[in-house]
């Protein structure tokens, strides 16, 4: 069996969804060396996420962020965690219902994703700075 792992550094990128598919495949070149296994994507981060979802209309990344927005406003009254500004609680829970991990097959040295699927950062936060990953890649 062979395992890979690497911390990457993301650059900031604006409150939205990102694809990122091609970053992680860049970074990772390791999988080609993998005819069947699985990657780990790790975000180390709590007012972000990972997803996949469609990677070619890009009004999917927009109708994410209209409705996850909608789940959980900013201008809910009640949070209490607002030191840190009016993005930062509806960050931390957008992250916990989208999830800070994804897990994609690998086979035959590539990324076993359909042909619309592609890995999201989901930025939920104005000025999120930049965002670090731990890819871990593993298989025969």
């Amino acid at each position: 069996m062979k395992i890979y792992q690497k911390e990457i550094q993301l650059k900031s990128y604006s409150r939205g969804y990102h694809l990122i598919t091609e970053i992680v495949e860049n970074q990772m070149p390791e999988i080609r060396e993998i005819q069947m296994g699985m990657i780990k994507v790790f975000i180390k981060h709590t007012s972000a996420g990972l997803t996949i979802n469609e990677n070619a209309d890009p009004t999917v990344r927009k109708d994410f962020e209209t409705f996850i927005n909608e789940l959980v406003p900013e201008s809910y009254p009640r949070f209490i965690h607002t030191y840190e500004g009016s993005d930062d609680m509806p960050a931390h829970l957008k992250s916990s219902i989208l999830g800070n991990s994804i897990e994609i097959p690998i086979t035959g040295g590539k990324l076993n994703l359909g042909i619309w699927q592609g890995i999201y950062l989901c930025e939920f936060r104005d000025h999120g700075g930049p965002r670090k990953l731990v890819l871990t890649a593993f298989g025969v």
